[in-house]
């Protein structure tokens, strides 16, 4: 259903964002954006960021713009406009009305933390694409850090959470394809700069909190990317949070403002009880206890740490009244693209684990679980960090790969603008004052995991880490295709293999 504009124009005033208009017809909105190249007859322009040039307006005014919103007004601008306090905080009530809140018609689940939210968002997508399966209905929907999938598109994703009109035409997409069930990621930055304002999660996890994404660009401190992750409760309706993580008393506090609060963990205490971790070969067996049941899991995907993410995956599962069964067999089955995904040669010399960890937290729970499931093996750590952002993640995983690591490899990390050599300097002054100088600093990620192969003269784990299963890198201010860790892993361990057989 198409609106007028004098509904948008009632919709900020009520929101209290409203300056002025210039609006003499109400003529019908039949498109809205932000995006000039996307513009087209009767869309209503949205002029926002830091970055927005006033060409941008008259370039979707020649592609049919109808109307513009903005900050302020743009005189040589010839169609009429709306004058809002706050473009960003509208942006949200713009979309909510252009989509017909199309959250409200899904089963929206939202995660936010530090760590482990890609892979609780996998585990429970799988668990619960299996249930849909069994009933006939189509696969749930996704905006991860990994990819995006509404029912209509799906993509390798580059940021967590996008803009609130790019996120609603996700769940407008997601209804209309006839998907019941859209689980999200939720970032310090959409909750920061009201991405996700107007969003109502149905069930939402506070996975963990620690030091993030701290930099001129993000957050400038811990206790503003604190305070901005804290915000999501006050959207959730079913909210579970964590007892074993760090700050927990100050999670706990905040979570009141969710209508229901449930814990899950490895304390007794908790509504939903892991316990009895223990791996056996490549799996990882834990038992759960809570109202639904009392009984094991499996897991076959490594690290230990998952039992953290498989017992979150479960909350959102007995939340919504998924089936036991299904619960089992998608935990048993699920993977996560590029997230502790396992590679060995032949010869089992060399394994290789290909992760997507990138700061502190999810540094030492990679550490930890290496030294307690691949004991006596040497450890190789293949890394590097972004360009001009997060710069404590330098200091700490530097420190921490330069405490735990046998030997480094520093390596492209979508440095954008910054020069990979600066970007693996900075770190290694953290690796060497860990005590640690056996380092390379190779930009190319192919040709650092095909050396770390090769050389290796011993029971060896690589861990290689950030980038997963991606297949671009930000060079520059563009993506760039390029071969994703994985496949270089699989790529150079066939070599190996056929170099050892003959």
């Amino acid at each position: 259903m198409m609106h007028n504009i004098s509904e948008y124009i009632e919709t900020i005033k009520k929101a209290g964002l409203y300056v002025s208009d210039s609006c003499s017809e109400d003529v019908v909105v039949e498109n809205l954006t932000y995006d000039s190249n996307a513009a087209t007859p009767g869309t209503l322009f949205v002029c926002k960021g830091a970055a927005f040039k006033e060409q941008y307006l008259h370039s979707a005014i020649e592609k049919g713009a109808v109307v513009y919103i903005s900050e302020k007004e743009y005189t040589e601008a010839k169609v009429p406009n709306i004058i809002v306090s706050d473009i960003r905080k509208a942006m949200p009530y713009l979309a909510v009305l252009f989509y017909d809140d199309p959250a409200s018609k899904l089963n929206l689940t939202g995660l936010t933390g530090t760590k482990g939210k890609s892979t609780t968002a996998y585990y429970f997508k799988n668990i619960v694409d299996m249930y849909e399966a069994s009933i006939g209905k189509p696969e749930t929907g996704i905006t991860s850090s990994i990819d995006t999938y509404d029912g209509v598109q799906f993509f390798e994703s580059h940021i967590t959470t996008p803009e609130s009109m790019v996120l609603l035409n996700h769940f407008n997409n997601a209804v209309k394809s006839g998907i019941e069930y859209f689980t999200m990621e939720v970032s310090s930055q959409a909750l920061k700069y009201d991405r996700v304002d107007l969003v109502k999660w149905d069930v939402g996890v506070f996975m963990n909190i620690s030091e993030d994404h701290i930099s001129e660009i993000e957050h400038p401190d811990f206790e503003d990317y604190f305070s901005s992750k804290l915000k999501f409760f006050k959207q959730v309706k079913k909210a579970f949070i964590c007892p074993d993580c760090d700050h927990y008393e100050r999670i706990k506090e905040a979570s009141k403002a969710a209508e229901e609060v449930f814990t899950f963990g490895t304390k007794p205490e908790c509504d939903v009880y892991g316990y009895d971790i223990r791996k056996v070969d490549d799996s990882i067996f834990f038992k759960v206890r809570c109202d639904h049941f009392d009984r094991e899991f499996e897991l076959t995907m490594p690290g230990l740490f998952n039992v953290q993410n498989a017992l979150a995956a479960i909350c959102i599962a007995n939340a919504y009244n998924i089936p036991e069964e299904f619960i089992y067999e998608g935990l048993k089955t699920a993977r996560s693209k590029g997230r502790m995904e396992l590679f060995k040669t032949a010869d089992k010399k060399v394994y290789a684990i290909v992760d997507y960890a990138h700061n502190k937290l999810s540094f030492e729970k990679l550490y930890e679980s290496t030294f307690k499931e691949y004991p006596g093996r040497k450890v190789v750590t293949i890394f590097g960090c972004p360009g001009y952002k997060s710069y404590l993640r330098r200091r700490d995983i530097g420190t921490l790969a330069g405490t735990y690591s046998d030997k480094i490899y520093l390596v492209a990390e979508d440095p954008g603008e910054e020069p990979v050599e600066q970007i693996s300097r900075d770190i290694a002054q953290y690796v060497e004052a860990a005590g640690n100088h056996n380092y390379e600093m190779i930009e190319d990620r192919g040709e650092a995991i095909r050396k770390a192969i090769f050389e290796c003269t011993e029971p060896t784990i690589l861990l290689i880490t950030g980038k997963g299963d991606e297949t671009r890198q930000k060079i520059g201010k563009e993506y760039i295709e390029c071969t994703s860790d994985a496949d270089y892993v699989k790529n150079f361990m066939a070599e190996y293999d056929a170099e050892m057989s003959k």
